[in-house]
């Protein structure tokens, strides 16, 4: 339910965010501001993962997780409701860049809760399989932005979808926010966390687990922002940059590459499961290390894809990218990272250190892209490079890792794990 209001926000921007909020600038510079206003959410998803990693530590992981649902849904609703450029001035973008912080500050809490509560209630031969709902779970959000944008895109005249539709899919999350918070309320707290670390006396526990969790695996944080980054070049690459790109530099139709997005979101439920059960019954090292090699192989060709018109090949190269390398990556990532430290800090460690690899590679992806576009005049060699050197760096980081069969299986401690990174 998170994931379907942070992706909704980036689907929007791409199509209209820049005449909405930035009509006072040309086109291209319009779409930068519309991508910078993305980029901020991830901004603050480190502070999110600092302040609930550092409460979910201590208090438990699934009072978190609610109010997480609150302020995410709360923030999608308002926006939903945001007065345009037209109407309110420079108070619209002002307004649409504090509601699109707290998308992020929300954000920046949910996935460290979310990948524990997975984690610590798997059996430990499984953890990769179990915790891969996480993923899933943000596949779905992702399909169902894509498709209720695309009822509402197709079933309204381009006027009307710029006027009011474009709103509907933010107001519908009030509904999905009280679905959210119903299924939270039933969910039992952690076993891991009850049974290790409720019941620690309070001097034992660490007063700051963030400090804690960086002093017994430093290394772990690099590792993460490197492993993260052919995640984060496929995914929004392929589900936001390109859906502006393709429509305004080579005229391609919205509906198709929103259909893209539906394909690859559907895709994903059966091969992110699929991938995290190869990862237990082999290796977490080689499914990320031919995550990272597909990545490589697919970033030029889906840019000769997309300039090249066919929809065939966009949508085959598409695959590629999202159900092949972004999906081999985040099938493992829950088991991998929250076992990088112990259970008493691991929300603030693995949930921080997953959030700054969301600054570093995911939020402003889209923005860097657009800014290589418009110094390549349009042209999208030095974007395709990126992609490239990313995927690389992911490579080289997967290939350090131990390569066991059970990198981490051995209860959670980061003594168990150190030598993975």
């Amino acid at each position: 339910m998170d994931w379907y209001d942070f992706f909704l926000y980036g689907i929007v921007a791409g199509l209209l965010f820049n005449e909405l909020f930035f009509p006072d600038v040309s086109p291209a510079v319009g779409t930068l501001a519309a991508w910078a206003t993305f980029g901020v959410g991830f901004l603050f998803r480190p502070l999110g993962g600092i302040v609930f990693g550092h409460f979910g530590d201590r208090l438990g992981r699934k009072k978190m997780l609610v109010l997480t649902m609150l302020i995410m849904g709360l923030a999608s609703t308002l926006i939903g409701v945001l007065p345009t450029h037209a109407q309110a001035g420079l108070w619209a973008p002002f307004l649409l860049v504090v509601l699109r912080a707290a998308q992020g500050f929300a954000v920046g809490g949910e996935w460290g809760g979310a990948a524990l509560m997975a984690v610590e209630n798997a059996p430990a031969k499984w953890r990769s399989l179990y915790s891969s709902g996480v993923q899933v779970g943000a596949s779905v959000g992702l399909l169902l932005a894509t498709m209720i944008t695309k009822v509402m895109s197709g079933s309204l005249s381009d006027e009307a979808f710029r006027s009011w539709g474009w709103r509907v899919p933010f107001l519908v999350s009030a509904v999905i926010v009280v679905i959210g918070l119903v299924v939270r309320a039933k969910v039992e707290e952690s076993e891991v966390f009850t049974s290790e670390v409720a019941g620690l006396a309070k001097d034992d526990k660490p007063r700051m687990p963030l400090i804690a969790a960086i002093r017994s695996n430093p290394k772990g944080f690099f590792a993460i922002i490197g492993l993260r980054l052919v995640e984060l070049f496929t995914f929004y690459g392929v589900t936001n940059f390109a859906l502006s790109y393709g429509t305004a530099e080579f005229g391609l139709n919205r509906d198709n590459l929103l259909n893209i997005n539906l394909a690859v979101g559907g895709l994903a439920i059966v091969t992110i499961p699929a991938f995290a059960y190869l990862a237990d019954r082999y290796s977490r090292r080689s499914v990320y290390v031919w995550g990272a090699v597909l990545g490589v192989a697919g970033s030029v060709p889906f840019f000769w894809a997309l300039e090249s018109g066919s929809m065939v090949l966009i949508i085959v190269c598409a695959v590629l990218l999202v159900n092949g390398a972004h999906d081999m990556a985040v099938a493992v990532q829950q088991s991998l990272f929250t076992e990088m430290f112990g259970p008493e800090y691991r929300y603030s460690g693995a949930g921080v250190g997953y959030q700054l690899a969301s600054v570093v590679g995911g939020g402003f992806t889209p923005f860097v892209l657009s800014s290589l576009v418009l110094w390549a005049g349009g042209g999208w060699y030095l974007v395709a490079g990126y992609f490239t050197l990313g995927c690389l760096i992911s490579l080289v980081v997967a290939l350090r890792m131990g390569g066991g069969r059970t990198e981490a299986h051995s209860e959670t401690r980061p003594e168990a794990v150190r030598s993975t990174v």
